[in-house]
């Protein structure tokens, strides 16, 4: 499987926190796939690292970590933008909403707890 990571199980998979799932955990830990992230998480984390006083995580360090947890990048590219025009009107959060375009165009299996995304046209897996 391809998988893209929604923020929250990144950070929870990063962190290895109690929060994430047994089923995101096989995931995430199987050999056989391939697991990204967005520079959509790393631009998210960022924006409430500065918004929100009791959330901070140090990007930069995030980010140096993330390849040595086995994660690829996947850039944002022009065609996960066109996507958005044609996206129904299901999720407000536009980092979201570029998640669910980069699963739909890639495509990746998009892994997360947020069960409105559940609700689109692409593959997402509620962990």
């Amino acid at each position: 499987m391809r998988a893209l990571l929604d923020t929250h199980i990144l950070l929870w998979a990063v962190a290895s926190s109690r929060k994430l799932s047994k089923a995101a955990r096989l995931v995430i830990e199987d050999p056989e796939n391939e697991v990204f992230y967005s520079p959509a998480n790393l631009w998210e984390i960022a924006i409430k690292s500065e918004l929100l006083s009791d959330f901070r995580v140090d990007v930069a360090a995030l980010h140096g970590a993330l390849p040595e947890s086995g994660f690829t990048e996947l850039p944002i590219r022009a065609v996960h933008a066109v996507a958005l025009a044609g996206l129904p009107d299901i999720h407000r959060d536009p980092f979201d909403r570029i998640l669910v375009c980069q699963a739909l165009t890639e495509p990746l299996v998009l892994i997360t707890n947020d069960g409105t995304l559940a609700r689109y046209p692409a593959p997402v897996r509620v962990v």
